[in-house]
């Protein structure tokens, strides 16, 4: 979009001048225009009437001033804002045209180019040290490391002399050392005088990885998309919550609870638990007046669940009840199609017997010891003893 900093003189091109830096006289204009911002008094007038931040300023929050710093000297380095956007590193990221934008702003907006001036001024002189070592490589210094054969095998002095040979080809904040290290890494892309690129070998020839991983076609990674494999999965996934939401609907009904028999077993009463039934493997609690045995199915839920203690085929699913009377008595209703064994007397299916405290209860070859609370029981008969006196 027209704009009155984009009518002013383009940036100079790398090829205008003999070497890749910028000549004396544009430094100088860009040093002017940037270091040395004056406005003109009638804008300067225009702003203090309107007492408004103008919106150049807007975007002063992303640049900071090393950003300003680095981006001037890589400029007068290069002369190509196309290489400071592919090779410098800034506190974040900015586009080709953030870059293009913020260089003209510092170059031709006063304002801009005043704040800015004032920020970089502040930096600490270490800052500002780190950010000139930054500084990209000029084409006339990589001409100059260049001429070094890759054979030569070159010590720091040798690097360190031709620094003070040439010290107006090099820039200032150069050592010896950073510019040893640079011509190892143009000798590790072939870059050097007496170097030359082998050409590429014909055919699907593969050199490395990265040459590998270039010739993969992404698109043949992914995996087509199976219908079946998704409706299945999304039918058993229906499933699952189907069921655990039933369990959780029956969580209130449960009336028995079910723990291991250890070594070391719990406490066989509470005061909420009225008889045990335990088992070898298992103990179940009894918590409510009433209790159904059997074995559990999909379509078949009960209290107590024989098959948790050992092999319940031979068991009806609705095996039998275990009911507490208001005189404090327990029986059991054998409801199977199975005899029961109550201390060894059998108690045939439609027909109940009284359970007492250490009864040994068979279902079936699975064999548990009725156990009363009767610290629990006793209070129950007292209360009903009241009730029927009242």
């Amino acid at each position: 979009h027209p704009s009155t900093r984009a009518k002013g003189p383009a940036l100079p091109e790398p090829g205008r001048y003999s070497g890749s830096e910028a000549s004396s006289n544009e430094k100088k204009k860009i040093s002017k225009a940037v270091s040395l911002p004056t406005a003109p008094s009638n804008m300067a007038k225009r702003m203090k009437k309107s007492k408004q931040p103008p919106q150049v300023t807007k975007d002063l929050g992303r640049w900071k001033p090393t950003d300003d710093l680095l981006l001037i000297n890589t400029v007068l380095q290069t002369n190509e804002l196309t290489a400071v956007h592919l090779g410098v590193k800034f506190s974040c990221r900015f586009t080709l045209r953030e870059i293009q934008e913020r260089w003209y702003a510092l170059l031709y907006d006063p304002v801009i180019s005043k704040l800015a001036c004032q920020a970089m001024r502040q930096l600490h002189p270490e800052a500002i040290t780190a950010i000139q070592a930054k500084a990209l490589y000029s084409k006339a210094e990589e001409q100059q490391l260049g001429k070094i054969g890759s054979t030569s095998q070159p010590t720091l002095e040798t690097f360190q002399e031709l620094l003070n040979k040439h010290p107006h080809v090099f820039y200032p904040s150069r050592t010896g050392k950073s510019l040893q290290l640079h011509w190892q890494l143009m000798k590790q892309y072939y870059l050097l005088d007496d170097q030359t690129v082998q050409p590429l070998p014909k055919g699907d020839q593969i050199l490395n990885f990265s040459d590998a991983e270039d010739m993969i076609d992404d698109s043949k990674l992914k995996e087509a998309r199976d219908d079946f494999l998704e409706q299945e999965l999304t039918l058993a996934d229906r499933r699952q919550k189907r069921e655990i939401r039933q369990l959780e609907q029956e969580l209130p009904k449960w009336q028995v609870l079910v723990d291991s028999v250890t070594g070391i077993s719990s406490p066989d009463f509470d005061n909420q638990t009225l008889a045990v039934l335990r088992g070898r493997m298992v103990r179940y609690l009894m918590r409510s007046r009433e209790i159904t045995l059997g074995r559990a199915t999909k379509d078949n839920q009960i209290d107590v669940d024989l098959s948790l203690e050992g092999p319940a085929w031979k068991i009806s699913r609705r095996q039998g009840v275990i009911k507490l009377k208001n005189n404090g008595d327990f029986f059991i209703a054998n409801e199977g199609r199975r005899p029961l064994y109550i201390d060894g007397r059998p108690v045939l299916s439609g027909n109940k017997w009284k359970l007492n405290s250490n009864s040994v209860v068979e279902i079936a070859g699975l064999r548990f010891v009725f156990l009363i609370n009767q610290d629990l029981i006793t209070l129950i008969r007292a209360e009903a003893a009241k009730m029927t006196q009242q």
